[in-house]
């Protein structure tokens, strides 16, 4: 079998993937991934016993169980930069043999669970609830470098979302859904929609603070889009590209956005930590009860 070169996937002394710091036992097959480095203790104390903390740069990570379920929280840092990172080395991690640098035959499949915050652009999806992505639009160019295959229905809504982009914004998105599986157990009884995914917090999302946005009137194409019955419902900046590269590396994966901000409204959540805790609450409730 093909070796994969050293320059291609970095090892650290020990044996461990480069950027994560972790090794092939370090990781549960359920996997949850945080933006923010303080939030994975925020996940890990329901955590009926945690075997592993580590931690690299942003990249955080705890093991442990709940009942009889073993599960892995990291944090990725913002972006899909970073989750280029994340997945990729995470994949190695289940599915690559680091001392032969070869793929494994048997080949495994992670359930990815991202639990972030968001911001909705519909005044009905209120402040404080969940909603997770059926499929998400990356702004972002990172699936632009790697294959993907997408079916009839993904091609057309992607074709739909490119046609109501003006010719002016120069802007090549792209379009990733959640797997299946997950998504079926995770949100049979959960509001769903389509996300966009930014490659940034201020103009890519339509926001004005002083420097000039090049796209005037984002945030109104964004929300007018409409696609047999289908809208577009937040907007934040890692989905697309954990739906993209899952897809592509043959993982199952939903992303969990907790609203805290209205962008129809202009209402921010005055709790915001309270209603983290309690959607983390309900979402590891989930994963280890119903999955």
């Amino acid at each position: 079998m093909k070796r994969i070169p050293e320059t291609d996937l970095i090892l650290n002394a020990d044996g461990s993937v480069y950027h994560l710091n972790l090794l092939p036992g370090d990781i549960a097959d359920m996997v949850i991934t945080v933006g923010d480095p303080d939030r994975v203790g925020e996940v890990s104390k329901y955590f009926d016993s945690i075997e592993l903390k580590k931690g690299k740069r942003e990249f955080i990570t705890h093991t442990g169980t709940i009942g009889n379920k073993r599960l892995t929280v990291l944090s990725t840092g913002i972006g899909t930069d970073n989750i280029d990172i994340v997945l990729n080395e995470l994949d190695a991690l289940v599915n690559i043999d680091l001392k032969t640098r070869t793929v494994n035959t048997d080949l495994r499949s992670l359930n990815i669970t991202r639990i972030g915050t968001s911001g909705a652009i519909h005044a009905d999806i209120e402040v404080g609830s969940l909603l997770l992505s059926s499929a998400a639009f990356g702004l972002d160019p990172l699936m632009n470098y790697y294959k993907q295959a997408l079916n009839d229905k993904e091609i057309n809504l992607l074709n739909a979302f490119k046609a109501s982009l003006p010719k002016s914004a120069n802007l090549y998105p792209h379009i990733a859904s959640a797997g299946k599986g997950l998504l079926q157990v995770l949100g049979s009884d959960e509001q769903q929609g389509l996300t966009i995914t930014a490659p940034g917090f201020y103009a890519p999302q339509g926001r004005q603070v002083r420097a000039e946005a090049a796209i005037p009137g984002l945030m109104e194409i964004i929300q007018q889009f409409s696609f047999e019955g289908q809208r577009i419902t937040n907007l934040e900046m890692e989905t697309a590209g954990i739906y993209g590269l899952a897809s592509a590396l043959g993982h199952q994966a939903v992303s969990c956005n907790v609203i805290l901000a209205n962008r129809a409204t202009q209402v921010f959540s005055r709790q915001p930590a309270k209603i983290m805790d309690h959607q983390i609450g309900r979402i590891l409730e989930k994963l280890t009860v119903i999955l």
